[in-house]
């Protein structure tokens, strides 16, 4: 993803560090860990932390000196989708190969994070909606089915380890054209899921036709088909659900909308031993937009959940993030 136009021979800063080998950097690069490897990258560079962030800013990412000493000592890691841009622009201004530096956060950082993952990245948000264009064209599924959707109730539920347990979807929609008699649900799991393993639910008022995935994406997409053909204009009301668990601790919850919808309503409910700290919702025009319109959401002590309602949604995305320490 691209941050503005980034200097490709960022200057040499006098009274920095010396150079550091380039065999030191490659072999900081391919090994790791992050902080490490972030380190030798800016040492190679003969760049001060105060010049970093002067070329963050010229590319409009803004990160304090204390943050960036504190993710090349290894005290914190960039976890937040604001930092992982950072981490983006930072590749670029070091001059190292793309994803360099994001690939290191998906390895565990100790006692701190074991077996957590990192945020999704935009490569791979852009790499699952080809994988779903794929797996459409073998359904046979045009992008929206010929459905609009009038309102949709989401229950998301994490588990005990913080991985997603599973998902619930209540939901209505109207017909545009006459002949619909299905619906494409499509799950993207988090990083390590096995979709493969993923359970597809009919719950009401359909039946659980063809069913596809892509392993190395998490992405399945399954079909549901009515107990009636619609007729334009016609509503229909049924609920589906996708058990899933197979992946490690969950960070955020995310809902692509290719068209413009009715209501939505996202929930997500935590189990009694893993609470997070904190939880915002959030908006974005797109996958490599900025996430804005952020807002803290209470958790509620009686039921362990937040939710947000969105009356009229608009093409693009909205989710929920949460922290857990």
């Amino acid at each position: 993803m691209q941050h503005g136009t980034t200097p490709s021979d960022a200057p040499v800063e006098s009274g920095a560090p010396p150079t550091a080998p380039v065999e030191d950097l490659e072999t900081a690069l391919k090994t790791g860990p992050f902080h490490v490897a972030l380190r030798a990258a800016i040492t190679a560079r003969c760049l001060s932390l105060q010049r970093v962030q002067h070329h963050l800013a010229r590319v409009g990412v803004r990160v304090g000196v204390t943050s960036l000493s504190y993710w090349q000592q290894g005290a914190r890691r960039p976890r937040r989708p604001e930092s992982l841009r950072a981490v983006r622009a930072l590749e670029e201004i070091l001059r190292l190969p793309e994803e360099s530096l994001i690939k290191l956060l998906a390895q565990p950082d100790g006692a701190k994070g074991a077996g957590r993952p990192s945020s999704r990245s935009y490569r791979s948000l852009v790499e699952a909606a080809d994988v779903l264009e794929q797996l459409l064209g073998e359904l046979e599924s045009p992008v929206d089915g010929g459905l609009h959707t009038v309102g949709h109730h989401e229950r998301v539920r994490i588990g005990a380890r913080r991985e997603l347990m599973g998902r619930e979807s209540h939901q209505i929609v109207r017909a545009h054209k006459d002949g619909v008699d299905r619906y494409v649900a499509i799950h993207h799991g988090d990083p390590g899921c096995t979709p493969d393993r993923v359970t597809v639910r009919a719950l009401e008022n359909c039946r659980t036709g063809r069913v596809r995935w892509h392993t190395g994406t998490g992405v399945l997409a399954a079909e549901f088909l009515f107990d009636t053909v619609l007729r334009g204009g016609d509503t229909h009301l049924f609920r589906y659900a996708f058990e899933d668990g197979t992946a490690g601790a969950s960070e955020e919850y995310v809902r692509g909308f290719s068209f413009a919808g009715g209501q939505y309503l996202l929930q997500v409910r935590f189990a009694e031993e893993a609470l997070p700290v904190r939880c915002h919702r959030f908006a974005q025009h797109s996958a490599a937009a900025p996430r804005g319109a952020r807002r803290e959401l209470p958790l509620s002590g009686r039921h362990r959940s937040v939710h947000f309602v969105e009356p009229q949604v608009r093409a693009g995305l909205l989710g929920i993030t949460w922290d857990w320490d």
